[in-house]
C-alpha cells in the first residue's frame, strides 16, 4: 500500500484530562533523568520531550511528555497514569531532594496541531511537542480560563473531536497509552526508539534491556499498520492469524475508518516472521479464530498518511 501524502492537519486537540505533573527540587534533574529513556536535557521552557519510564525488564511503566518551567518540570501522559506515574516514581526517591507534585487540576492543556504557533495568543505559554506525528505545539492555560481559551481557539482553528483526533493518530501510526502502550510492552516494540529513546544517555531503569535489544536489531514483535482487504470494519482486541491455519500472529491495538485513505485500518503488534509489509494475514473476533468470521487483512508500513 503506498502512503499518500496531505498538507498537514491543522486544528486543536483538548488534552486537558491528561494526568499533568510537576517535578521539582534541587535533585530534580538528575533524578527523573535516572528514569527515562530519553535525555531530559533536550526538555526546556519551548520543547517538550516524548519518553517512557521502564522498570526493570525493560517494559513501559508510563509514556509521557517533558517540558521545562518554573524552576522544575512538567510530565503530561493520559489519565490512567495519575495514581500510577506519582507512586512509580515515589518508590526510587531515597535520598533525593525531589517533589513530584499532582497539577492535574491545575492547568488546562491544548495542542495546536500546526506548523507555527501564530494562530493563538502570544500570552498563552507554547511548549514545541510532537505528539500526532506532525509538527505541533502545547499551550498550558490555567484551568480556570479553559472554557474562554477553547471558545477563543475555537474562532481561529477547528476543534478536533475525540474521534478526528484518534483516527488521525491511527493514521501517522502514534502510539497510545492503554492500547499499544502498557506494561507488556517494550518501547522499541512500539516504534518508539527514534522519538523517546537517546542511546547515548547515562544509565536509566530499564537500560540494560533496551541496549540489548538495540545490539540483536530483533523484536519478538512490532507495532504495524493493518488494512482490511475487503473493507471489513476491523475492532482493537481482533486476534490476528496466519490464513488457513489457527497459528496466532498477533493482535489489534486500534482501529478506525479513515476518510482518508477510505478504508478500514488499525494499529496492532504483528510477531517476528510474519511483520513484513505486504503479509496477508487475516483477523478474527475471537480467540476461538472461526474461519467464519475472519476478515483478510495485509500488513503495510507506519504512517499510513
Amino acid at each position: 500500500m503506498t502512503a499518500i501524502v496531505q498538507r498537514q492537519t491543522r486544528g486543536i486537540v483538548d488534552l486537558s484530562t491528561r494526568a499533568k505533573f510537576r517535578v521539582a527540587g534541587p535533585d530534580s534533574f538528575r533524578f527523573l533523568n535516572g528514569q527515562i529513556t530519553n535525555d531530559l536535557r533536550k526538555a526546556s521552557s519551548g520543547v517538550a520531550i516524548e519518553a517512557c519510564v521502564l522498570n526493570a525488564k525493560g517494559k513501559i511503566d508510563a509514556h509521557v511528555f517533558i517540558s521545562e518551567a518554573d524552576g522544575g518540570f512538567f510530565l503530561d501522559g493520559e489519565p490512567a497514569l495519575r495514581e500510577i506515574l506519582p507512586a512509580r516514581l515515589d518508590r526510587y526517591i531515597i535520598a533525593d531532594d525531589v517533589q513530584v507534585e499532582d497539577v492535574t487540576e491545575r492547568f488546562a492543556l491544548f495542542h495546536l496541531l500546526d506548523e507555527t504557533r501564530s494562530a493563538l495568543p502570544n500570552e498563552w505559554r507554547a511548549v514545541r511537542a510532537w505528539r500526532l506525528g506532525v509538527t505541533g505545539w502545547d499551550f498550558w492555560i490555567d484551568m480556570t480560563q479553559h472554557d474562554v481559551a477553547l471558545k477563543e481557539s475555537s474562532t481561529l482553528l477547528p476543534t478536533l473531536t475525540g474521534t478526528a483526533g484518534e483516527t488521525l493518530r491511527i493514521e501517522m501510526g502514534v502510539p497510545r497509552w492503554g492500547f499499544e502502550l502498557g506494561e507488556e510492552i517494550i518501547p522499541i516494540e512500539a516504534n518508539l526508539e527514534t522519538r523517546a529513546i537517546d542511546y547515548e544517555k547515562g544509565c536509566y531503569i530499564g537500560q540494560e534491556v533496551i541496549s540489548r535489544m538495540k545490539m540483536s536489531g530483533q523484536t519478538n514483535k512490532r507495532l504495524c499498520g493493518i488494512v482490511s482487504i475487503a473493507d471489513e470494519p476491523l475492532a482493537a482486541g481482533m486476534r490476528l492469524v496466519l490464513p488457513g491455519t489457527e497459528k496466532d500472529a498477533g493482535w489489534i491495538s486500534s482501529a478506525t475508518r479513515s476518510k482518508r485513505l477510505q478504508k478500514e485500518i488499525a494499529l496492532g503488534f504483528v510477531k517476528r516472521g510474519h511483520n513484513d509489509a505486504g503479509t496477508k494475514l487475516h483477523a478474527c473476533r475471537s480467540s476461538s479464530f472461526e474461519k467464519a468470521g475472519a476478515i483478510p487483512v495485509e500488513v503495510v508500513a507506519l504512517p499510513f498518511i
